[in-house]
């Protein structure tokens, strides 16, 4: 049952990231404005459950962490009280203003003179509004790493004297899939087991969505998203999509990342997109009443135009993961044999057990089985496919 209290929160949380990001551009300070910012935020949530939500909440917090900012400024006497008392622009900000305050912020947390791992760190601490511990036990590494790789990541932006703006139309592209890499990469790492990250992620796909409503990238990074979350209730307790009790699939988010997903097609008629072709194939699985009925042609098809933008090896492996459902697995290994560079990669390894299996070379099948547990499949997949094997 959601309470009062988790509504303002919920509220808090959503308005953070654009009140954090202007007051980066009026203040000049990541540290401060962040600093500015986490006051406000407390002051909201003691106070707001009490006293009601203010009719503009976004404008009581901005003000709010302004007026914080001007407080710390004056006690360090780092500016005269003139400098500090400019500071203090008109209660409502333009709502283009705010917009492209977000838009610059994600672009510096998200620059590639910054590590992937920096991004990363950056983008759910900043972006997203976790504490450091919360983006320290997502990430898997503890604390006090993630608080000196976040510090690094600021020193960074400061020294390399990063600009905080939005790329010029020419930069825009090659930019925009490098936040695209690093909001899907958040995504991939909550969405085995750690739901928090894998929401966040999402949060911040519909937050870009909405800044850029007309960018294919970012149409179907967040359709992607929402089509692989859609099936999370129903990966519980079984590794493969053929098994998955469709019943337990969330309808509304398959229909809002179906819908997307036309929307973006419809904006890429002529330069094929790699999230809006992950997303298509995604929504051929969600669309089919049962994994027998999934149309591997459209699924086959869409491969094919995912290599002509993104070849890769891994991509590669899943395209003979669908032609084996669709031809047979004596088609589908011919491909995956044919695959080289991975060999250290556990699916690759898995795959071949799996088709080996089922064209009954069972002593194959147990040596590629080993060779992906000895690559560090996950355990689930290990269980299942020691199952099918040596059973």
């Amino acid at each position: 049952m959601t309470t009062a209290g988790d509504a303002v929160a919920r509220l808090v949380r959503e308005e953070r990231a654009r009140v954090l990001a202007t007051l980066i551009r009026v203040t000049g300070s990541v540290d401060l404005a962040e600093d500015a910012t986490q006051d406000a935020v407390v002051r909201a949530l003691e106070t707001w459950p009490r006293d009601g939500v203010p009719a503009n909440p976004r404008a009581w917090l901005l003000v709010t962490a302004k007026r914080q900012a001007i407080d710390h400024i004056r006690r360090e006497g780092r500016r005269t009280d003139k400098e500090a008392a400019a500071m203090e622009p008109p209660v409502d900000e333009a709502p283009e203003e705010v917009r492209d305050d977000l838009l610059r912020l994600v672009f510096t947390c998200c620059h590639p003179f910054l590590s992937l791992d920096a991004q990363v760190a950056l983008a759910l601490r900043t972006l997203a509004g976790l504490s450091t511990a919360e983006v320290a036990r997502g990430l898997l590494v503890p604390e006090a790493t993630m608080a000196k790789r976040l510090v690094r990541a600021k020193q960074k932006i400061t020294g390399a004297g990063i600009p905080y703006r939005v790329p010029a139309a020419e930069e825009l592209p090659d930019r925009l899939a490098g936040v695209a890499t690093t909001v899907y990469l958040i995504f991939n790492e909550g969405y085995d087991g750690r739901p928090l990250l894998a929401a966040e992620a999402i949060r911040l796909g519909r937050v870009l969505a909405e800044l850029m409503p007309d960018e294919p990238t970012v149409l179907g990074l967040l359709a992607l998203m929402l089509l692989q979350e859609s099936r999370r209730a129903a990966r519980a307790g079984t590794v493969l999509l053929a098994d998955q009790d469709r019943s337990l699939w969330d309808g509304a988010a398959i229909k809002e990342g179906v819908e997307l997903v036309g929307v973006a097609l419809r904006r890429t008629p002529d330069r094929p997109d790699r999230y809006v072709v992950q997303a298509a194939i995604a929504a051929c699985h969600a669309l089919a009443p049962s994994y027998d009925e999934t149309n591997w042609d459209s699924v086959v098809s869409w491969y094919d135009v995912l290599l002509t933008v993104h070849d890769t090896s891994v991509v590669r492996l899943n395209r003979a993961a669908a032609v084996a459902e669709r031809d047979g697995a004596e088609a589908g290994l011919a491909l995956v044999d044919a695959i080289t560079g991975l060999d250290a990669y556990p699916w690759w390894h898995a795959s071949r057990a799996e088709l080996l299996h089922r064209l009954g070379d069972k002593d194959s099948a147990r040596v590629a089985f080993d060779r992906a547990v000895a690559a560090g499949i996950n355990a689930p997949t290990a269980e299942h496919l020691r199952r099918r094997i040596f059973d």
